[in-house]
């Protein structure tokens, strides 16, 4: 096991606080009900996955958790014809979704699902998931524990409790007592992890024989893969090393500006930097993308060709460290108020011991510093876009201000502002994300065939992701009034309707309640 690893587990994830789930409301009944013998969407605006245009009125027929057809059923502004529409069943229900949009569940690539140190627990967490339309969560390391993890992913898929659907991801080393020594212990671990039920592996770094043994036994097995290339190892081990041994997916950027040195090996570190002390790290972090390769030279194109022939997948993760170019911003976001939990709200806040909460004396310097940073880190997630790679949406929520389900809609208006189409980041947010998990042949885009998990929203989201907020977008009305959109409107999982409206109120009135306490 990485001696970096426990250190790890201890600062960044900590473990949940197990919550009972028996009761009527964790199975979601409080909140939606189905699966139906059919179900039928009536009306509806349909935006999908595949960068295909917004077509509609159509009507979309779900039997039980299948998507049986797609129907258009008239023209935009006219009256819609009843002859050729499909017929409700006896015992089904149907939904009048005229002026709504329909989009495929969204799949956030990076959930944590909390933990004690932020006071929160998986209700919490998941109904703020399922209220911002986010119907597949990629738990990356299953820090509370793989069968813990596994456990919340079979009741998901049940539909005991109302949550996203669940690939777990192990951390690597997770269970040893012992650091890896050789190759084989590193083989033999990925065997048995496999054996376990895990889906894949999230590592973070370890010695350069022992990570290539790791990927290649994972890749062998046919299991998929994460990395955050934290600098304890990216000196030795950057992104392309991982790409080429099998690394499916990084997180994050770091190791991707290292890959791009061209007149260095080792980022500038000062000479009193101590990774331990995170406003070092994240201060000089900040610094790193202008230490690379200029954007479109040779070694940047290099770079960029190699993951490409290597159908490599980028999760950029914009929006957990958002909060370095604008601290009051994020401090004061809308939701903060009635959505963060207090106990939260202290982990956040500034810390010499909770992680991501490195506000020591964070001003204007690193802020600008950052923007830089930004500029150039959307430079190349945007043109890897534009040359046909695989770019995923997810928000490791839970730090940095980013508060789960609300940081994942954030993370699609930073992909809109790296320069992403709005039909882009809806695919980076469905389809793409559905294919770096190897599901696309069940969820990603709204077709016959695949399951059942849509997103309703009443206002159209291509023209702004705001209103995907739970706390809507503001707008003034006729008569001067200001007034907010109210956000998703159902969020569709496995054929189960969720009224995401009171999934949120739920979540406020936790909230309520801690302070009351």
């Amino acid at each position: 096991m990485n001696r970096l690893f426990p250190l790890l587990v201890a600062c960044l994830l900590c473990t949940c606080v197990r919550a009972q789930m028996t009761n009527a409301a964790d199975r979601g009944e409080a909140y939606g009900a189905g699966p139906y013998s059919q179900l039928i969407l009536r009306g509806v605006t349909l935006i999908n996955g595949n960068l295909a245009p917004p077509i509609g009125p159509v009507d979309i027929v779900i039997e039980d958790n299948r998507i049986v057809s797609v129907n258009t059923v008239g023209f935009p502004g006219m009256p819609i014809e009843a002859d050729g529409r499909p017929e409700l069943r006896p015992g089904g229900r149907e939904i009048d979704a005229e002026g709504m949009y329909a989009l495929p569940g969204f799949i956030d690539m990076h959930g944590h699902t909390g933990g004690r140190a932020q006071g929160t627990t998986p209700d919490y967490v998941y109904k703020l998931w399922l209220g911002h339309g986010i119907t597949t969560i990629r738990e990356p390391g299953s820090f509370n524990g793989l069968d813990w993890t596994l456990e919340h992913k079979r009741r998901s898929a049940a539909n005991e409790i109302a949550a996203p659907r669940i690939q777990a991801y192990t951390g690597f080393g997770m269970g040893r007592a012992e650091p890896f020594t050789t190759t084989e212990e590193v083989r033999q671990w990925v065997r048995e992890n496999q054996e376990k039920g895990s889906d894949g592996i999230k590592f973070f770094g370890a010695r350069p024989d022992l990570m290539q043994a790791a990927l290649e036994e994972n890749k062998r097995l046919g299991l998929r893969s994460a990395m955050h290339h934290a600098q304890m190892n990216v000196g030795r081990w950057n992104v392309l090393n991982s790409a080429r041994a099998g690394l499916t997916t990084m997180e994050h950027w770091y190791g991707l500006p290292e890959a791009l040195f061209e007149d260095r090996r080792v980022q500038d570190y000062p000479v009193d930097y101590n990774y331990q002390n995170e406003d070092h790290r994240f201060t000089e972090a900040g610094n790193l993308w202008q230490q690379a390769a200029e954007p479109y030279s040779d070694h940047w194109n290099a770079v960029m060709d190699t993951l490409l022939a290597l159908d490599f997948t980028i999760n950029p993760t914009f929006n957990i460290y958002d909060a370095n170019r604008d601290i009051m911003r994020a401090r004061n976001a809308d939701w903060h108020e009635e959505y963060t939990l207090p106990s939260l709200m202290r982990f956040y806040a500034p810390s010499r011991v909770s992680h991501g909460s490195y506000w020591h004396h964070w001003g204007t310097e690193q802020e600008v510093n950052w923007k830089t940073n930004y500029t150039l880190w959307m430079t190349f997630v945007n043109e890897y876009k534009n040359r046909g790679g695989r770019v995923t949406a997810g928000s490791d929520s839970g730090y940095i201000y980013q508060l789960y389900g609300f940081g994942y809609i954030r993370e699609l208006e930073l992909l809109r502002e790296a320069g992403f189409h709005p039909l882009e980041v809806i695919q980076a947010a469905t389809l793409s994300g559905a294919e770096a998990l190897g599901m696309e042949d069940r969820i990603g885009t709204i077709e016959p065939g695949k399951l059942a998990d849509i997103v309703l929203v009443a206002e159209n989201p291509l023209a702004d992701f705001k209103v995907l907020y739970g706390t809507g977008a503001t707008r003034l009305t006729e008569d001067n009034q200001v007034t907010t959109t109210e956000g998703i409107r159902y969020t569709i999982k496995d054929g189960i309707v969720y009224d995401a409206i009171k999934l949120r109120a739920a979540v406020r009135d936790m909230v309520a309640e801690a302070k009351a306490r």
